[in-house]
């Protein structure tokens, strides 16, 4: 028997307590039992958003999130900035132009982190910008954007700053209200520890007041219908009942450990895993990492793609490799969610045993060295 370990940066793995919590008998999605549930989770989303605003539940990966994000505050022929530096940044335009948006893209190189600068100057220029879209872990490459920044940019401007938070919500902190970020998303399937299938919307007053005159086609992702709904402890449509139930559990493991202590140890654990890597002669591919995923190039001399399968084949260890233009050339190994020490120590030794076997000269034990220096309880 090979075990299996889950090291992407979505899905991620599930822990026991909401495993146990979602086997649970399913409840009528109509009843108070299941009302008194939405409210817990309700209430912890707010806790997790850093926000006093609604935050609203879909059932539905991160992209109906972000489809969301896009036809309740839009209308057709507005203009909006797509920032693209990955795969995440180029949705956004893709879901923008699906709708009749008039997209105008900011495309940034792949590996760095979009400049405010460039941002203000197409403000500037275009004068009367709707939303600007940007991604805060862009996990297709590892980066981690300033829309801290960004939303700083646009808050004093009739334009709305839409952020996608789905690898980056509960890994790093990105307050919603602190920032004025206007449209927050996220899923349920990565920091938040749960399985794929529910997307989570965070909603400004501004934001709400730009979803009136918007005009875009809506009805299974009309955010005002399900605020209405579930200001009443309920949902428009059936919800992914086991999942909210298994969202309350999550949330009351992440309000234990409590917010500073789980970024601190997305950033530990982030740490352990790039100096393994350096140690191993390998570079990092971002040059502003996030915390949750490492983005690495493949040592000259090795098939990237054959790295992904053989560990995956050979050990059991599954990491994403590169994406578009990038398969072949880098990997990426996932800290986020429920990981810890010994998630990462298994994934540097299973790359290190990769490497060995792909006939990549180095001294073995090296990346693993390096990580337990950062990673060793007192240190």
């Amino acid at each position: 028997m090979l075990k299996q370990y889950l090291l992407t940066a979505g899905p991620t793995p599930v822990p026991e307590r909401v495993a146990l919590a979602m086997a649970q008998p399913v409840l009528y999605h109509r009843a108070p039992a299941f009302a008194e549930v939405l409210k817990e989770a309700l209430a912890g989303l707010k806790w997790v958003f850093q926000t006093t605003q609604p935050v609203i539940v879909l059932a539905g990966s991160g992209t109906s999130g972000m489809e969301a994000a896009v036809v309740n505050f839009l209308s057709r022929g507005d203009k909006a900035i797509c920032i693209r530096g990955g795969k995440f940044g180029e949705r956004w335009s893709n879901l923008c132009t699906a709708h009749g948006v008039q997209v105008i893209n900011l495309d940034v190189e792949w590996g760095q982190a979009v400049r405010p600068a460039d941002v203000q100057a197409l403000l500037d220029r275009e004068g009367d910008v709707r939303a600007v879209f940007a991604t805060a872990s862009e996990s297709s490459t590892g980066v981690a954007h300033p829309v801290g920044e960004i939303a700083e940019l646009v808050r004093a401007r009739d334009t709305l700053c839409v952020v996608d938070a789905v690898s980056a919500l509960g890994a790093f902190d990105v307050p919603m209200d602190k920032w004025g970020i206007d449209v927050l998303v996220t899923g349920s399937q990565k920091a938040l520890m749960l399985p794929p299938g529910l997307a989570f919307v965070g909603v400004s007053e501004k934001a709400w007041g730009a979803c009136k005159r918007a005009n875009l086609p809506r009805f299974y992702l009309d955010l005002a219908r399900e605020r209405k709904s579930q200001d009443k402890g309920e949902t428009a449509f059936t919800p992914a009942i086991s999942l909210v139930v298994g969202l309350c559990e999550a949330l009351r493991m992440l309000k234990e450990e409590g917010l500073d202590n789980v970024f601190a140890r997305h950033l530990k654990l982030a740490d352990a895993t790039r100096k393994a890597c350096a140690a191993l002669g390998c570079q990092l591919f971002a040059a502003s990492p996030a915390p949750s995923v490492t983005a690495v190039r493949v040592p000259a001399g090795v098939d990237g793609s054959a790295l992904v399968k053989h560990l995956r084949t050979r050990y059991g260890i599954t990491i994403a490799g590169g994406q578009d233009h990038l398969k072949g050339k880098i990997f990426r190994i996932a800290h986020l969610g429920y990981f810890g020490t010994f998630d990462i120590l298994t994934a540097i030794s299973g790359v290190e045993m990769t490497l060995a076997d792909l006939g990549y000269s180095f001294e073995l034990g090296s990346g693993i060295r390096a990580a337990e220096q950062v990673l060793r309880v007192g240190v």
